[in-house]
């Protein structure tokens, strides 16, 4: 049996499919009752089922045939949390760091093959509905060709301008090339060497190496922009509801104010901290953390990092919340308690909460910032520090919405 290895390509930044949600127009957005267009998340994300796209893909493929090695391109930020996915499936899939090209992703996916690796079975996250029966047709021609690909024919009368001329095409000469492509290493890596391709067929045809094309599947289209999943008859997302507690505590002393809830609070004190000191963002952070399962805002921002020294708690919830929305999240509400004897926060809480609505995408109602006091108990009661709890409600990115 030939020794093939596995490669998916999930590290892309899904810049159009982002930008496609200009496409569907206006939306009502089903927490807020506000009319705006949807934050879409990364579309390797988006949840099938309870899982990921990217993980039904890795489902799929890695029983086709026993790969002697899976790889699973991916972007550096979500290499830890893709991790503890894998581990939860039992996949045994090592993940690589991609590149700012499908190529460069694939160049450092190749280069950590195993030296007994003969071909090479490669696909695209966005390729989401291969079907079996094309996934052994591609292996049956295995060492017939340098690369087989999976293709399909045209219907339509294909034209194109060139220097203000039309010219037209002989449609019976023009293929859709499709992923997954299965081919033979060595020649592989040879030929991405000699320019910048879209996919391995062309790199190996531009090599003079053998190409073989078999019959591809309509079923198996490229997600590309988000118009694209009416027809793919993927499973609806997951309705869970997802709650995630933060609590943080500073110590306070003398200085010119405190920031709390991205709000300056003019007065006679300071909370000591390697950052700004936002306890109320901080707790905040890690309750959107916790609502996902992705550690908290120590493991992101390590106070002994020289670069968090006095960084914007705001700056830094904000990545948090792109990460959270990226990975397939709606944040559905916010509720905030403060415990502080000084200063006196209650004619702050509206701003508060305006700034928080804000940073976190959701409509001012959805957020609320309680204040109280421990009647001068502890060392909160002493005016030694500031704590703040915080609860979070997340859900799945509704997809099916917007399509």
């Amino acid at each position: 049996m030939p020794n093939i290895a596995l490669i998916l390509l999930g590290a892309g930044d899904s810049s159009r499919f982002l930008a496609s949600v200009s496409n569907v127009g206006l939306n009502r957005n089903a927490h807020n009752g506000v009319t705006k267009l949807p934050r879409l998340p990364k579309k390797q994300w988006l949840r099938v089922g309870e899982i990921p796209l990217w993980l039904k893909v890795a489902l799929d493929l890695q029983g086709i045939y026993p790969f002697m090695q899976c790889i699973l391109s991916v972007k550096l930020e979500e290499k830890k949390y893709m991790q503890k996915y894998l581990e939860a499936f039992s996949l045994n899939f090592a993940l690589v760091e991609g590149g700012s090209t499908r190529q460069k992703s694939l160049q450092n996916a190749l280069n950590t093959l195993y030296d007994s690796a003969e071909y090479v079975f490669v696909s695209d996250i966005a390729r989401c509905n291969i079907p079996l029966d094309l996934t052994q047709r591609i292996l049956s021609e295995i060492g017939n060709y340098d690369c087989v690909a999976p293709c399909l024919s045209l219907t339509d009368t294909i034209a194109y301008s060139r220097e203000s001329k039309l010219e037209y095409l002989r449609r019976e000469n023009l293929k859709i090339i499709q992923t997954p492509q299965l081919s033979k290493i060595s020649v592989l890596k040879e030929a991405l060497c000699r320019g910048d391709f879209t996919d391995e067929s062309s790199a190996i045809n531009a090599r003079g190496g053998s190409v073989g094309f078999i019959q591809g599947a309509v079923e198996a289209r490229k997600l590309t922009f988000l118009e694209d999943l009416q027809d793919m008859h993927l499973l609806n997302p997951s309705s869970r509801t997802f709650i995630g507690n933060g609590s943080d505590i500073h110590a306070l002393d003398k200085g010119e104010g405190i920031i709390l809830g991205g709000v300056m609070i003019p007065c006679e004190f300071k909370l000591t901290a390697h950052s700004d000191g936002d306890v109320c963002l901080h707790a905040l952070s890690d309750a959107l953390l916790g609502a996902i399962g992705c550690g908290d805002i120590g493991e992101w921002f390590p106070d002994n990092n020289p670069i968090y020294k006095g960084a914007d708690s705001s700056d830094l919830l904000r990545i948090i919340v792109n990460f959270v929305r990226d990975v397939g999240y709606d944040i559905v509400q916010a509720d905030i308690t403060i415990f502080a004897q000084k200063p006196k926060i209650s004619p702050y809480k509206c701003a508060m909460e305006r700034k928080i609505a804000e940073i976190l995408q959701i409509n001012l109602s959805y957020v609320n910032v309680k204040a109280t006091t421990t009647e001068e108990l502890g060392f909160i009661g002493r005016g030694e520090g500031i704590l703040v709890q915080t609860n979070v409600v997340l859900e799945y990115f509704d997809w099916k919405r917007f399509i």
